[in-house]
């Protein structure tokens, strides 16, 4: 088994596609499509599905990619800590962020960054903290800010950077609002609720505080960003449970105490893999954060 055929077998996973596979690759398909026998062969067994329009995994192909990726991104990391060693921050840098994440100025730390590491290859995916988890895990992903959603793993380490109480947020002209009272999981129980998408930290968090008040709540408008969430409510088809600085955002809404729960405190953290599996890039981001010299 060579790294080469663990390239072409990951490419081929990722864009489920032999022709764009080995156009990204800039190697020839019929090339690429040999290396992947090459490996099926080895493996004694079939690592895609294949059809005319797409090719999907197998159950040994999500293994094998699992175990490919955590290998790639250690040599690609070995590569990186020896030009580190002799001076250089070369390579790439793939950060993961939640929307809004309080405690970090992401594209201030970005541009620090890139000033001192020029070098360096940003690459940058946003999506919900549960998904980044699994992706820093998985060796996707360098590092990632997020808000807390499990304890550390054997593959999965945290930093914790800033903690924050929740808030409801409603129109102006929302009885909420004209009561101007701290309200409870049994006042809101039957309202529309505006959230985000279940892998979201805040939407976990809330979920799991209403659970242990044992109030059942409706998500009925559901979305993938903060400035569509603050747009429902603005329009007051909805309440919305929601870290607290997020009432920055959006003055002109109400913004009220949540009360009767567990405290629900969003505790944003920085998701790292453990650190001798750190790369340099990440560690040198992780300094700049923390103002210390080699990062975390």
């Amino acid at each position: 088994m060579e790294l080469r055929q663990l390239q072409h077998f990951v490419a081929v996973a990722e864009d489920q596609h032999f022709t764009r596979a080995a156009e990204r690759l800039m190697v020839s398909q019929s090339g690429l499509s040999a290396s992947v026998r090459a490996l099926e062969r080895e493996l004694q067994t079939p690592l895609f599905v294949r059809t005319t329009r797409r090719v999907t995994l197998t159950e040994a192909g999500r293994a094998l990619l699992r175990e490919a990726e955590r290998i790639l991104a250690g040599v690609r990391a070995a590569h990186e800590a020896v030009a580190a060693v002799q001076g250089v921050l070369r390579g790439t840098l793939s950060l993961g962020t939640e929307q809004c994440i309080a405690g970090v100025d992401v594209a201030g730390l970005l541009a620090a960054f890139r000033h001192r590491h020029p070098d360096v290859e940003i690459r940058l995916r946003q999506t919900g903290s549960a998904a980044l988890a699994e992706e820093v895990a998985a060796g996707r992903l360098d590092l990632a800010f997020a808000y807390r959603t499990g304890p550390d793993t054997d593959q999965l380490r945290t930093v914790a950077l800033a903690g924050e109480p929740t808030t409801v947020l409603c129109h102006p002209s929302h009885r909420f609002a004209a009561a101007g009272a701290a309200v409870t999981p049994d006042d809101i129980a039957g309202e529309v609720f505006v959230d985000f998408q279940q892998d979201w930290g805040p939407r976990r968090a809330t979920d799991a505080a209403f659970a242990r008040a044992g109030v059942r709540r409706t998500v009925a408008l559901e979305v993938n960003d903060v400035h569509s969430l603050l747009d429902l409510v603005d329009q007051n088809l909805g309440v919305a449970v929601v870290p607290r600085h997020f009432r920055q955002k959006r003055p002109s809404l109400t913004a009220l105490p949540l009360k009767g729960v567990e405290e629900v405190t969003y505790e944003t953290v920085a998701l790292l893999p453990p650190a001798q599996a750190a790369s340099p890039a990440a560690r040198a981001l992780m300094g700049l954060l923390t103002g210390s010299a080699g990062g975390s």
